[in-house]
């Protein structure tokens, strides 16, 4: 993630004048005629961004859409001390520009959220990247979200980028959750239903944590309680933590396929423990473990379902199970579908799971960092959605359940739309073991309600 004011305005500023100025992608600004606003539903649907584009000159087209929202929130467990509700920042925006030429495109999409007690720069850019075509070769490279996998969501192929759990409000948008990353990624078609896709990453950041505030996980705290502890974070912006994979799709008769190799990081910390005895303190060092993951992944519609599977084999340099500081080795899958049923009703349900080998070699935590986990992992994510008066009210309930750790978050939300605005109102409520992932958090259950306007 980008941090500090003067980085972000320079490479701000940068990627503005190169999608206005490239050559062959966008008019100079003088061009009036050949500026519109919004993206078309092809765009939108390549470019992650929103709205309509506009068809113009033989040199190119540019085009803006986007979103402005306000919301707040408010945590149930507050509510009956004034002095501890916070409603947060209110007003979020996202903006998507991109430019279209003959043999490439531009795109940045950037997000606007004002933190009213000067504390962070208001400007982030969540994606900035250009493409190029060649035929049946496409080569990108930038700030990017690049998905991999069938599953919907949190699919054990889906490997190149992070996501934010600093904000469990957003836990019912994984696509808004990711972190876009630098890397380079090429496609070349091999026929009408096939491609082979490289993508290389030259630096690496793990999943981001709330480390002091209201989402901060339990483990941290855990590690924290050592006397004199020192926390030290290993520095990953180096080619040493450079990631790259390789990916292979095709149809087979109705069928879609998928098959990929990765060689990166792990999202997920790991710790090492150094004990120093005169005078008692503890040294910890976070830094993610290396590994290979080979992947296989399955897609078919059959009797009215929407079927997706996916298999992983996550391959550690914890071979013997025995290194307290690296994970084990594991396999991980996701199957899951979608259906519509009666009265309108659309049902999405995803099961995930991983499990941990040479599990009988675990020891205790912390110096072991599996030493309190499950040899299995399994979540359910189950959703169900209803329109109403012609589309235009909606409801939803969503839930994820940890098994294992008999945790649960359930996610209702109700949205009225009328043209190109939304007014919604949604809730989490958290459950469960208090020593799990989502039980940790049963006093931040909360209320949200927003109205955004799509342009």
């Amino acid at each position: 993630m980008m941090k500090g004011g003067m980085s972000t305005r320079f490479v701000l500023v940068l990627a503005l004048g190169t999608l206005l100025f490239f050559p062959g992608i966008a008019p100079p600004l003088a061009a009036q005629d050949d500026f519109g606003f919004g993206f078309s539903d092809e765009e939108a649907e390549k470019d992650s961004g929103s709205g309509g584009a506009l068809s113009g000159a033989s040199f190119g087209t540019v085009s803006i859409g986007g979103e402005v929202s306000a919301s707040f929130t408010g945590f149930v467990s507050d509510f009956s001390d004034a002095a501890k509700v916070h409603l947060g920042d209110l007003l979020e925006a996202g903006i998507n520009f991109s430019a279209s030429g003959n043999n490439a495109d531009a795109v940045i999409n950037l997000k606007f959220a004002p933190v009213f007690d000067g504390s962070s720069f208001p400007v982030a850019i969540d994606e900035a990247y250009l493409r190029a075509y060649f035929g049946g070769f496409d080569i990108e490279g930038g700030l990017r979200k690049l998905t991999w996998g069938k599953a919907d969501a949190l699919g054990p192929l889906d490997v190149i980028n992070p996501l934010d759990f600093s904000d469990y409000t957003r836990m019912n948008d994984v696509a808004d959750m990711k972190i876009a990353r630098p890397l380079i990624h090429a496609s070349f078609r091999l026929g009408s239903f096939t491609k082979l896709e490289g993508v290389f990453v030259p630096v690496f950041q793990g999943h981001n944590f709330d480390t002091e505030g209201r989402w901060k996980d339990a483990r941290m705290d855990e590690l924290q309680n050592y006397p004199s502890v020192s926390m030290n974070y290993a520095d990953t912006q180096s080619m040493r933590y450079a990631q790259a994979g390789l990916r292979f799709t095709t149809s087979i008769g109705k069928t879609d396929v998928g098959a990929q190799y990765f060689y990166g990081n792990l999202f997920q910390p790991a710790h090492t423990i150094n004990l120093i005895w005169d005078p008692f303190s503890a040294d910890v060092r976070l830094d993610y473990n290396r590994y290979h993951q080979i992947g296989v992944d399955y897609a078919r519609v059959a009797a009215g379902f929407n079927i997706r599977a996916e298999a992983a084999a996550n391959i550690t340099e914890d071979l013997e199970g025995d290194d307290g500081a690296v994970y084990n080795p594991s396999l991980a899958w996701s199957l899951g579908f979608d259906r519509d049923l009666p009265w309108g009703i659309n049902l999405n349900v995803e099961g995930l799971g991983s499990l941990r080998l040479l599990d009988d070699k675990v020891g205790d935590f912390p110096f072991d960092i599996e030493g309190d986990a499950d040899m299995t992992a399994t979540r359910i994510i189950i959703s169900l959605t209803k329109s109403f008066l012609r589309d235009t009210l909606e409801f939803r309930a969503s839930g994820i359940w940890e098994i294992e750790e008999k945790g649960c978050i359930l996610m209702p939300s109700i949205t009225w739309t009328k043209g190109d605005v939304a007014l919604v109102l949604s809730a989490g409520i958290f459950a469960g073991d208090k020593e799990g992932q989502f039980g940790q958090y049963h006093g931040n259950s909360f209320l949200k309600a927003g109205i955004s306007y799509t342009f």
